[in-house]
């Protein structure tokens, strides 16, 4: 019997997760559910398309509801509500209220008996993981997340925000110096400045003051103020050529010593670079779907990070194949 996958959301990454379910056998799309008019979502697979508001009807017709909102204020609240009822997977990628988030999703989740899964993708998520076991293995030593060179779609819908701004793409992008650094095992100490650079491209409407909008991007706070941030002004023609994709990636790096007197140096790390941002997210959420399924199998409830996942929760191999083929 296969996992019957519902989507809540069909954007970027929904469509990704559609793609995702396609390469897994043990898994089916039964439903995709949206805010907008179902009669206008098209879906790749057939899957039936139902309004948002369906969703309870369809309770058990569903094995695992993949929420595909946004952090910013979709999942605080769908999550929450949603995990009483069903088994849920989210991308919350919001670090500093991770913990608000965790504690609200869980009480719902281990009233309604099911199993919530937050914060899942890259980073959070991928990048966690790899965080977590570098600090236990090598305890004297330092933490590193270097991010890009990709997309930011955050920091591209700021600069969008902009009056005169008609379109904009922003990628973030590892300042070299400082990555080779770091591998070296020098445990520079970092400012958010020397770590990471910010590359804009910006099609300004007809007539705006160009001067205008790079000040307010470079001048932003939270976003820009505190990095070296380039504007280019350029044409939506160029705009669609050269930077219509969503990369991005990025590096987890440990450094640290070992020996009587801290004489050996050592690295630990571990690398993304990701065509698509969303579509490999999407693969990301989908593995974590078997878990959180597989799981309340077994009676556990409540809200999970990747932290409580066992590695073999995540495969589809059976624990035969794994110790053959992966150990």
């Amino acid at each position: 019997m296969k996992i019957r996958i519902a989507i809540l959301g069909y954007g970027n990454l929904g469509r990704g997760i559609e793609c995702a379910i396609r390469q897994n056998d043990d898994m089916e799309l039964a439903a995709v559910f949206t805010r907008r008019d179902p009669a206008a979502v098209k879906v790749v697979s057939g899957a039936p398309v139902y309004s948002a508001d369906q969703l309870l009807q369809k309770k058990e017709e569903i094995d695992v509801l993949m929420l595909c909102g946004g952090s910013a204020t979709d999942l605080p609240k769908q999550t929450p509500e949603y995990a009483r009822y069903f088994n849920v997977i989210d991308s919350f990628d919001t670090h500093a209220n991770i913990p608000q988030h965790f504690a609200a999703v869980d009480q719902a989740a281990r009233e309604g008996g099911k199993v919530a899964m937050i914060s899942v993708g890259w980073d959070p998520g991928m990048f966690s993981l790899n965080r977590l076991y570098a600090n236990a293995i090598l305890r004297d030593g330092s933490d590193y997340t270097f991010w890009g060179r990709g997309v930011s779609q955050g920091h591209s819908d700021a600069i969008r925000r902009i009056p005169g701004v008609k379109d904009a793409r922003q990628y973030t992008i590892p300042v070299e110096a400082a990555l080779a650094s770091v591998r070296a095992c020098e445990n520079p100490g970092l400012t958010t400045r020397q770590k990471h650079t910010r590359e804009c491209f910006v099609v300004a409407e007809e007539g705006a003051d160009k001067a205008r909008i790079e000040k307010e991007i470079k001048t932003m706070p939270n976003y820009f103020a505190d990095y070296d941030t380039t504007v280019h002004f350029i044409t939506q023609e160029e705009l669609q050529r050269d930077h219509a994709g969503i990369p991005h990636g990025g590096f987890v790096l440990r450094t640290g010593k070992t020996g009587v007197h801290g004489e050996h140096n050592h690295v630990i790390e571990y690398s993304l670079k990701l065509d698509s941002n969303p579509e490999f997210t999407a693969c990301v959420l989908t593995a974590y779907a078997r878990a959180a399924y597989r799981m309340n199998q077994e009676g556990m409830k409540g809200c999970k990070t990747v932290f409580d996942v066992a590695p073999a929760y995540l495969s589809a191999m059976s624990p035969e194949e794994m110790r053959a083929h992966l150990l």
